[in-house]
């Protein structure tokens, strides 16, 4: 069996990535890593603050703080600053914690471990039951929290210069350079840098940006860029996905936010080549995303906003499919958003990430980001409101000189995104999404078929989110299995068979799928492999038929050669008021009501419910939302 799962891991990864994989651990305990990225790090040549001023921010400056970016006071704004200024932080952009005046960057705040400063990042696990989720100790070391600062400064006239750089000041104090969790992760280090870049440039002119401090400062950034470089390749190809692009943007805009540094040249070259490598790879030219996640989809977007945004000041644009796979997940993800509150289906692996937060809206509201990148490729915004604008403001950003595209408009009626596997349904206030996708890259979630159903921006039918990704095994069963979806389950089992953490084996795969229109219906046809592992000939077929102008859906499952198997479909609710009436050969099937978590933002979990139906062969039933 074991043999059998390895060939399985070595077919879904492809030989590159287990070579790397292998060599990788080698590099690990022979000491190479060590020797690459030393503790004794030296800073060769010294950068004047002065180089950097004159370098940066007359010729490629975004956030400028001459900017007329009009004064509004925000209550919500405050709020947030004031917290973030008592020693607060919001983790995930959901939760709330108190880490105190003094934190040491390094305690692990949900359950109190200390991680040893001393060790080499080399020898820190991402994944330990005694430590915990390392990203309660990355959150804080990220600084997008001081983005929240940058605007209360700005809005209320503040001068927070001495608390954000004192900030810094004590980061770097309590992590010496590659010792400690907060030199693990190079996109951790990245997101550091860019934010730190942009405290820099607002406070540019500041007393309290002294050389001395620069100093300190500019020795940190160095040795984050020659850590990323040198550790790429755990992106590019043990990784690859979201952490890839934004370590390769990092070493792209390197040579335009730091130009006094000599190996940016060098660095920039070759990460544009890996970026826009990286956008062509994993942006599907139908512009869904490799990951399956509509949040890590807007992580892509937010740095391709920030890339070409600083690359068109810079004025050295990128390859004209960097562009248009841009316009395309701006499409993908502008269609699946609701307009009554900028929500989006939790859809995916949603760590809570918004690396850039430069609006006061809930995390869940995707607009603030999705109209920054259509004034880029429109010149035109989406939404009149500041509150969705202000973040494009911040950023400077300009409409390309490059490539003009079409102002989006919504679309109603049935589309397929065929190459990532989605087919939407806009009917009214009603909004639709099923998945019926194939997987050349890595899945992360047992959740083929499923089927998300919104009405007035309110998420009727629901996926159940993420919570954490490193949990007990119960609960990362749950979210990352089937049981977790408005899909079928078998044998109490998920559609894959579970490997380590982030690996299944027996990927799902789409057989096919078709969509149509009649005069009164949008119907959806979905045909997938899965349960390989209990039968290779297994299928799951899936029918959905939307009534067109009604609240009503009426979706058949039929699972083929899984014959002495048990057949649930469940459904996670997020509203009592669904009627339900489920029939196999014609005879009505009672439903099993059951416990269901719900979790819309990361670390945070509830308690839902769900509905399932048990079948044996198909089972046709209809929803209707009263």
């Amino acid at each position: 069996m074991k043999l059998k799962l390895a060939i399985q891991l070595c077919k879904n990864m492809g030989v590159r990535y287990v070579s790397y994989r292998v060599k990788h651990e080698f590099e690990k305990r022979s000491g190479i890593l060590k020797r690459r990225h030393p503790l004794d790090f030296k800073l060769g040549s010294q950068f004047f603050l002065s180089q950097w001023k004159e370098a940066v921010c007359k010729n490629y400056a975004i956030l400028d703080p001459t900017l007329n970016i009009e004064r509004k006071e925000s209550e919500e704004l405050k709020m947030k600053a004031e917290r973030i200024l008592a020693g607060d932080i919001p983790f995930f952009n959901a939760e709330w914690i108190s880490l105190g005046k003094n934190y040491n960057w390094i305690t692990n705040p949900s359950n109190g471990y200390l991680y040893d400063i001393n060790k080499h990042w080399s020898e820190i696990p991402d994944l330990s039951v005694e430590a915990g989720d390392i990203k309660y100790v990355w959150e804080k070391s990220r600084f997008s929290w001081v983005l929240t600062l940058i605007r209360y400064d700005h809005h209320y006239n503040n001068d927070l210069a001495e608390f954000v750089l004192s900030e810094i000041d004590s980061w770097i104090e309590h992590n010496p350079i590659n010792r400690g969790p907060n030199w693990r992760c190079s996109q951790e280090i990245s997101l550091r840098i860019f934010n730190w870049y942009f405290a820099l440039v607002y406070y540019q002119n500041h007393p309290a940006l002294t050389e001395n401090r620069w100093n300190r400062i500019v020795k940190v950034i160095y040795a984050s860029l020659h850590h990323v470089y040198n550790h790429i390749d755990f992106s590019r190809i043990a990784v690859r996905n979201n952490h890839a692009i934004t370590e390769t943007l990092f070493l792209t805009l390197s040579e335009f936010l730091f130009p006094f540094i000599p190996e940016t040249k060098l660095w920039s070259r070759r990460g544009r080549k890996w970026f826009e490598r990286e956008i062509d790879y994993q942006v599907y030219d139908d512009g869904t995303f490799l990951q399956f996640s509509m949040n890590y989809h807007r992580v892509v977007v937010q740095l391709l906003t920030l890339g070409i945004s600083i690359s068109e000041h810079a004025g050295a644009p990128f390859s004209k499919t960097v562009y248009e796979r841009a316009y395309k997940s701006l499409d993908f993800l502008y269609q699946c958003l609701q307009e009554e509150n900028g929500w989006l289906p939790n859809y995916g692996s949603n760590d809570g990430a918004l690396f850039f937060p430069w609006s006061d809206t809930n995390y869940r509201d995707y607009r603030p980001q999705l109209n920054s990148l259509h004034i880029l490729l429109t010149g035109e915004s989406l939404y009149d409101s500041d509150l969705y604008k202000e973040e494009a403001a911040w950023w400077n950003i300009p409409k390309s000189e490059t490539y003009s595209f079409p102002i989006m408009k919504k679309f109603y009626g049935i589309k397929e995104y065929s190459t990532g596997g989605y087919t939407i349904i806009r009917d009214g206030s009603c909004f639709t999404l099923l998945r019926c996708g194939s997987h050349k890259d890595r899945p992360a979630q047992a959740d083929n078929l499923h089927m998300d159903v919104w009405v007035d921006g309110k998420n009727i039918l629901r996926d159940s989110g993420t919570y954490k990704y490193n949990t007990d095994s119960h609960h990362l069963d749950y979210f990352m299995g089937t049981v977790s979806h408005n899909t079928v389950l078998v044998d109490g089992k998920s559609q894959m068979l579970r490997g380590g953490r982030f690996i299944w084996y027996y990927w799902t795969q789409k057989v096919s799928s078709k969509i149509a229109e009649t005069e009164s219906e949008y119907v959806f046809n979905g045909n997938i492999k899965a349960y390989q592992f209990l039968s290779s000939n297994a299928r799951l077929i899936r029918s959905v038929r939307k009534l067109k102008g009604e609240k009503v859906w009426i979706v058949t499952d039929e699972v083929v050669n899984l014959d002495g198997f048990k057949k649930e479909q469940i459904w996670h609710i997020n509203d009592l008021q669904i009627e339900f009436i489920a029939k196999e050969n014609d005879i009505l099937v009672s439903k099993t009501r059951g416990m269901s978590y719900n979790s819309d933002y990361y670390g945070v979990i509830n308690d839902g419910e769900s509905i399932s139906f048990s079948f044996d062969k198909k089972i046709e039933t209809k929803i209707i939302v009263k």
